[in-house]
């Protein structure tokens, strides 16, 4: 006894408020789908371009928390390259410090 799989078609529309509903359900993901008989996969592949902004779907725009994230983000990476930039000068001027072998820096 074999089943055969077919491939269902879901309109534009409908993943549009699947989507939706994922989002403002405040629900995980794999019970939105199975409340709606999809699989996970599915409903993840629906909700991936719609938070990048590709194919059509609704942009999901960065929030005011997002942003301030990210711009703590930039900042820490500044101040880690700061960081390294100081560090590798003073490995510089110790390494300058050491007299080479048989100078005495008595000249």
């Amino acid at each position: 006894m074999t089943t055969k799989n077919t491939r269902r078609d879901f309109t534009d529309d409908f993943k549009r408020e699947a989507v939706s509903l994922l989002r403002g359900s405040g629900r995980p993901l794999t019970q939105v789908a199975a409340e709606l008989g999809l699989q996970p996969s599915v409903l993840r592949r629906w909700h991936g371009p719609a938070v990048e902004g590709r194919s059509g779907a609704t942009v999901n725009r960065p929030t005011a928390a997002a942003a301030l994230v990210s711009a703590d983000q930039m900042e820490i990476r500044r101040l880690r390259k700061e960081l390294d930039r100081a560090q590798m000068e003073r490995d510089i001027g110790v390494v300058q410090k050491v007299p080479f072998p048989g100078n005495t820096g008595n000249q």
